[in-house]
């Protein structure tokens, strides 16, 4: 039994936007993640960290849910900056029911258990373009109130780790405030994804312990599509 994540899986069985278009890196990947999670046991859980399917819809989805549902243990998921089929939790749940998806769990706006340890999360925003429009500052805004519920409901845990889609911080500026909501619960570990083609020999300002916090990146390409373990 253990926790694991990896993100940006960017499954597209109907939605025909292949990730190989990318470059070698991202070669049959659908075949790699399968093999990745092989090592899975279905007494496991593995968060996928936001970008999970180019589906517009449910419907479009259904393929790269139901790929997801085939391999070994409970999934969480959170939402990323391209799962344009994410809808409400009820209309979500009912579609997997509707489908017998039984193994894929929602995280918004609330927290899961993995023994003692609360898993807590939600998108998160990056935009160094112009973070300076309304809009951005709203979705950020938003952003962080979902954390915040998320660590809430998650309040009597001694230890809680954040699983978010965006790195919390870019460019040395925190958009969503994250770190010191992070602080002031207690966070010791974070797990993020989204970003690609990143040097393995050059990730010092991008993991590791930073203030307190322990930082991981799970891009699935980073991870040569394999979950990475986060806790026994």
């Amino acid at each position: 039994m253990a926790l694991y994540a990896i993100g940006d899986l960017h499954l597209s069985f109907n939605s025909n936007k292949s990730m190989e278009v990318f470059g070698d890196g991202w070669f049959n990947y659908i075949d790699r993640i399968k093999a990745g999670f092989e090592s899975l046991e279905a007494t496991d859980t593995t968060v996928l960290c936001g970008d999970i399917s180019w589906g517009m819809s449910l419907k479009e989805s259904l393929n790269d849910f139901l790929f997801i549902e085939g391999l070994p243990g409970k999934k969480i998921i959170l939402k990323g900056n391209h799962d344009y089929w994410w809808t409400t939790v009820t209309k979500m749940n009912t579609f997997f029911e509707a489908n017998n998806i039984k193994s894929i769990e929602i995280l918004n706006n609330n927290c899961y258990y993995y023994n003692e340890v609360a898993i807590c999360g939600t998108r998160g925003w990056m935009r160094e373009d112009d973070f300076s429009s309304e809009e951005n500052k709203k979705v950020a805004t938003r952003e962080n109130m979902r954390l915040r519920a998320s660590l809430e409901a998650a309040i009597k845990a001694e230890i809680k780790i954040c699983f978010i889609h965006y790195p919390p911080i870019t460019k040395g500026k925190d958009y969503c405030d994250f770190i010191p909501l992070m602080n002031e619960y207690g966070v010791k570990t974070c797990v993020y994804a989204h970003l690609h083609n990143v040097d393995q020999q050059n990730t010092e300002q991008l993991q590791g312990v930073i203030d307190g916090i322990d930082y991981k990146m799970v891009s699935s390409d980073y991870l040569s599509f394999i979950p990475q373990k986060i806790m026994m």
